[in-house]
């Protein structure tokens, strides 16, 4: 008599796979979320509880800061003029108003990043002065890469001129590439170090449109010359802030503040 094939188990490799794969989609939703926390949570409290241990960052001059308290860009850029003339002024000299922030822009600034298309348009991350945000942000694409840009911010002080129109103090840096912050991990732009380079140069562009009426130069604006961003980059300067005037226009005067 021949021997009867012996039975065999049932595979349980069907049934393992799928557990597998849950398993490992409930790890990378665990870290994701792990992430989130920390790089938006816990690391900008932990900074915020920081700067209490350091009250002199609260009287150092010429400093924005994040969202989170921790300190941001320097200021090295003023204009005196209304609303409307300073919208003008950056126009002619070929910036872009940026879009606010908001899921489609972050959307879009994602996808051109990733694919390199340009986006001249692209928003800026809040920074606060006075504290509130920004109330003006232009920029300037570099080539199709919304990675690399120019970006400025203004804030509309409490000052006026004897006309009484506004004067206007503002950030511009340069965006060099996309990155993690490294303060609080979160995902941001991170900027060239020579922040005296880009306040030369968007005055060199506002005097080629012929719309200032004068520049001055305040020397020692700045009382420290160099430190590190809300990102973690850091940057250096010569302590001055470059002041322009705006030449008084019929739009101006229409839309007098």
């Amino acid at each position: 008599m021949s021997a009867e094939p012996a039975e065999t188990e049932p595979s349980s490799a069907p049934r393992t796979r799928p557990r597998q794969w849950r398993l490992a989609v409930q790890i990378v939703v665990g870290l994701l979320v792990v992430y989130v926390v920390l790089a938006y949570l816990v690391v900008p409290l932990a900074w915020k509880r920081h700067e209490r241990r350091h009250p002199w960052l609260d009287d150092v001059r010429g400093i924005t800061q994040t969202a989170d308290g921790i300190p941001g860009d320097p200021l090295n850029v003023s204009l005196i003029g209304t609303e409307a003339e300073l919208k003008g002024l950056m126009t002619d000299a070929g910036w872009y108003p940026a879009n606010p922030l908001g899921l489609r822009s972050d959307l879009k600034i994602a996808a051109d990043t990733v694919l390199e298309r340009p986006y001249d348009e692209a928003p800026v991350s809040n920074l606060y002065l006075f504290g509130r945000k920004e109330d003006l942000a232009f920029e300037q694409p570099v080539g199709d890469d919304p990675r690399r840009r120019h970006h400025v911010r203004y804030w509309r002080t409490s000052e006026k001129e004897p006309s009484g129109r506004p004067a206007w103090i503002g950030s511009i840096t340069y965006d060099q590439r996309v990155g993690f912050s490294h303060t609080t991990g979160q995902i941001t732009h991170h900027i060239g170090p020579d922040v005296d380079a880009e306040r030369d140069r968007i005055f060199e562009q506002l005097e080629k449109t012929g719309r200032l009426d004068r520049v001055e130069i305040v020397d020692d604006f700045h009382e420290i010359r160099e430190g590190r961003n809300g990102g973690g980059d850091p940057w250096y300067t010569d302590g001055r802030l470059f002041v322009g005037t705006i030449k008084i226009t019929l739009i101006g005067d229409l839309h007098h503040e």
